[in-house]
């Protein structure tokens, strides 16, 4: 269910272009939507567990300060990004 170091380094390649670059925007949001659908998943199956549901929005918020501050950088690639990824947006 986590993220292994061969789905991150695909991720990393496919967004970032390089394997070293994983401070790029649209790596972050990339990795961050993967693992908040892991753990949608995971509360699916456990509706209790309060703490990852933290965790969860947690990450929702980090998602969405990145993805605001690139569209106010680079609006074309935030809206690649979005594309890419199928955010509703």
């Amino acid at each position: 269910m986590s993220l292994t170091q061969e789905d991150k380094a695909g991720i990393i390649s496919q967004f970032g272009g390089v394997q070293q670059n994983t401070g790029k925007a649209e790596v972050q949001v990339a990795l961050f939507s993967r693992r908040i659908t892991d753990l949608t998943g995971h509360l699916q199956q456990h509706p209790k567990d309060k703490h990852s549901r933290r965790g969860l929005l947690m990450l929702v918020g980090k998602r969405k300060k990145v993805l605001n501050y690139l569209k106010n950088v680079d609006i074309e690639r935030y809206r690649t990004v979005i594309a890419e990824l199928d955010l509703r947006k």
